[in-house]
């Protein structure tokens, strides 16, 4: 959901006799819609709930994130400071944004993807206030939602990384976890490729939500001919931006100058199903303990429903009852800011 995966998955199976090919195809363009012309309800109706991409222009104006955050910034403030920038490394943030500043295509540098706020620097949460509101995290606030995903913040962490430098592996979220990237300083490039690639996109045999594919924006043919039949969807995310990446989409990014953005994730009802099967699948102790974890998990996305539903449809009285926001809120108008105050709550790294 908010990081590379640790579990295996099952492999896919090749596909014989596809024609060959001698060039990818070439990238479609992702919808640019302004926020100002794209009411919540349309983005949820017409992009979370269809599954479909895109990037939402001045998704966000008043964070002082975006006049503030620069590399010198976080060197200057937070240079001691040690950060994660891969599952095994850590280094001091002066350092990591030296190696920002220095990497290039022919010489790249690290990318910071471990970075969660609320643990690691949550002095830092008064700079992305207020929320995004295309990016509330909605069934993540829930108190129906178990302990370990229950996160109003959406699992928001920090992405910084330079030219050359990239997010360590194409790979679709786990958990069916909708994502969104806002952008708070210079530009990223995204590739993504719709669920039903899949077959094309060369899974990892031990990890199918990873590809073997190293480079989408310039694919090695010759090692990986099925990707020519792939349908990749290309975007340049940029500051003030939100890029919208739903589950089961295959994605990459790199950036093109030293870039700053910001990712949560989204849970919906239009998620939960597969969530719901993601977390059940894992085995965990004894058979009867995860029908018990399905069975909790179905009662509460039905109760999170009819909640959502209540407010929905019969407003006035979701608010006289009160209850239906505090089960499930439906937007960040009808929830706590998250990031108000520090969370009393952790996230596993190993």
């Amino acid at each position: 959901m908010n990081s590379l995966p640790t579990r295996r998955a099952d492999s896919i199976p090749e596909l014989p006799g596809l024609a060959p090919n001698t060039s990818p195809a070439v990238p479609k363009a992702l919808d640019v819609v302004r926020a100002s012309d794209l009411p919540y309800a349309d983005f949820l109706q017409h992009y979370l709930r269809t599954n479909r991409p895109l990037i939402i222009d001045n998704a966000v104006t008043a964070w002082p994130a975006l006049q503030k955050w620069t590399p010198h910034y976080f060197k200057q403030h937070f240079g001691e400071h040690q950060v994660q920038v891969s599952y095994t490394k850590r280094m001091a943030f002066a350092d990591f944004v030296d190696a920002v500043l220095a990497s290039s295509e022919q010489a790249p540098g690290p990318y910071l993807y471990r970075l969660f706020f609320h643990e690691h620097l949550p002095e830092l949460l008064s700079d992305l206030i207020p929320q995004n509101v295309y990016g509330f995290p909605r069934r993540h606030v829930s108190p129906l939602m178990p302990e370990r995903w229950r996160r109003p913040d959406g699992f928001l962490k920090l992405l910084m990384g330079g030219p050359g430098s990239k997010f360590p592996v194409m790979h679709y979220d786990l958990e069916h976890a909708h994502a969104q990237i806002t952008g708070i300083y210079g530009e990223k490039e995204y590739y993504l490729f719709p669920p039903e690639d899949t077959p094309y996109l060369y899974p990892s045999p031990v990890q199918t939500n990873l590809s073997q594919i190293d480079q989408p924006h310039k694919p090695d043919l010759q090692r990986f001919p099925r990707m020519a039949q792939a349908s990749p969807h290309h975007a340049v995310l940029k500051p003030g931006q939100m890029i919208f990446i739903p589950m089961g989409w295959w994605h990459a990014a790199r950036p093109l100058s030293v870039s700053i953005s910001v990712c949560t994730a989204i849970m919906d009802r239009s998620n939960w199903p597969g969530f719901v099967r993601d977390i059940c699948a894992v085995p965990e102790g004894r058979p009867f303990k995860r029908i018990l974890k399905r069975g909790f998990l179905a009662s509460a996305g039905a109760v999170m429903q009819s909640m959502e539903n209540l407010q929905t449809t019969v407003p006035g009285l979701a608010r006289a009852l009160v209850f239906p926001a505090k089960l499930a809120p439906i937007s960040a108008e009808v929830s706590p800011e998250p990031s108000a105050q520090p969370l009393n709550i952790r996230i596993p790294t190993a």
